[in-house]
């Protein structure tokens, strides 16, 4: 009979390897590249121009982009289904930058 990953992965690994692949693993989920990120989501190239309303190979150029605008990136990620959050991190801690968040008010003059 079959054994379920996590009583295999019990039986075979010390809790200190369980740790670090869990570590690694968390790791991997907090930093992935846009085209990672959309397979992740279970999406195609296709599937998220049809959202954006552009065509296919302008989403294969944006996943390859190391500079966008913001907005570009913002609209990239609310297409599947994420929101865009910024933050700077220092020694001392993170700060949300919400310079670039999206308002429902108009500016004041």
């Amino acid at each position: 009979m079959a054994k379920k990953f996590s009583e295999l992965m019990a039986a075979t690994m010390s809790p200190d390897a369980v740790q670090r692949a869990k570590k690694a693993t968390q790791e991997m989920r907090d930093a992935m590249p846009l085209n990672e990120l959309r397979q992740a989501r279970g999406l195609s190239q296709k599937a998220l121009a049809v959202i954006l309303k552009v065509e296919q190979p302008a989403i294969a150029k944006m996943e390859r982009r190391t500079d966008m605008y913001i907005s570009t990136l913002r609209s990239h990620i609310e297409a599947m289904g994420g929101v865009l959050e910024i933050t700077a991190r220092f020694p001392e801690g993170a700060v949300k930058i919400n310079s670039f968040e999206m308002t429902d008010t108009a500016p004041e003059n």
